[in-house]
């Protein structure tokens, strides 16, 4: 509202510095009511990048690498037992990659907000990729539902600020896996990530608690950068007849007989004790415990052979013959 000098008499000024200072108050009380806003805006198109782990991400992990992963024997046996032609059944090929790993696929992302009419705040995130269904992300303090409601491929996924990083928490996932050579994930696993963006750069931590298949946290980071003109095109699945099966039979190796989770040790030099994973794994001082391994089974030296370092050139080992 407009006012002239004419107009604006002391009672109107009057009148206005009263209801300037109710203004504040009601203001200072809403902002003292109301929780904190979000700080950051996840919505956007979102592009994947392979700076780490390229060939599990796309082509797929090769069979008995299950190096760094902090599985349990229930979870190795069932690796063990786990064979590539099981997705060529009706009820797997159409099947979405679950809430904690389709971070890891080779899917472009989309985040959208649902914002509330009156309040104007954010009070969920939307996270679509090419590969999966919608998961919502609820951030209006709604309670996880009970232990027995039904597990989805998205889960039940709930979120709280921490500064500029989104903590969400994520119950009531079907059972899908960690990594896609048959290292299950159960669907008692409880699921954390973190949200940060820097600029045009998303990254998201992860951490898989799952009391079935795993000793301790499995923890990983995926990158993804903001692309504009991306757009997800619609991901339309139908289910065919891949193998001619006898009704009911499901692919899969007896305990025990499975002799290619072997090949990937032989092909990268890797010890086969190393191939099976474990908590011990993932530290930096598994590898010496890897190289004292190493050094009880190398073969001893030749009689009468003196080394290089003695005299003998080009790093070859001579006789004294």
């Amino acid at each position: 509202m407009m006012f002239s000098k004419a107009t604006f008499n002391k009672s109107m000024f009057c009148k206005a510095r009263t209801f300037s200072r109710s203004s504040w108050l009601v203001l200072c009380a809403a902002m003292t009511a109301v929780p904190a806003l979000a700080q950051v805006d996840f919505s956007g198109e979102w592009a994947p990048r392979f700076y780490e782990d390229a060939p599990e991400r796309g082509p797929g992990p090769e069979l008995g690498d299950y190096l760094g992963i902090p599985i349990n024997d229930a979870a190795r046996m069932r690796g063990d037992a786990w064979t590539a032609s099981l997705i060529t059944l009706p009820e797997w090929q159409c099947r979405p990659h679950p809430a904690d790993y389709i971070w890891r696929g080779p899917s472009n992302l989309r985040i959208s907000k649902e914002v509330d009419p009156v309040t104007r705040q954010v009070t969920a995130f939307h996270a679509e990729w090419l590969r999966s269904i919608d998961r919502p992300i609820y951030l209006d303090g709604r309670p996880h539902p009970p232990e027995y409601a039904a597990h989805t491929w998205a889960g039940f996924s709930t979120a709280k600020w921490e500064g500029d990083i989104l903590n969400v928490t994520v119950t009531h996932l079907k059972e899908g896996f960690v990594r896609r050579n048959g290292l299950a994930r159960s669907e008692k696993a409880k699921l954390t990530e973190h949200w940060i963006r820097h600029g045009d750069w998303l990254t998201v931590v992860t951490y898989v608690d799952d009391p079935v298949y795993l000793s301790e946290p499995f923890v990983r980071s995926t990158d993804y950068e903001l692309d504009v003109h991306q757009q997800i095109p619609p991901y339309p699945c139908e289910v065919v007849r891949e193998v001619e099966r006898p009704k009911g039979a499901v692919p899969h190796l007896l305990p025990g007989s499975n002799e290619m989770v072997k090949e990937f040790g032989v092909r990268y030099g890797v010890p086969y004790e190393a191939t099976r994973g474990g908590a011990a794994t993932m530290y930096p001082e598994y590898r010496k415990k890897l190289e004292r391994a190493t050094a009880r089974k190398a073969p001893a030296p030749a009689t009468g052979a003196i080394p290089a370092a003695a005299g003998c050139a080009g790093g070859a080992v001579c006789s004294t013959d």
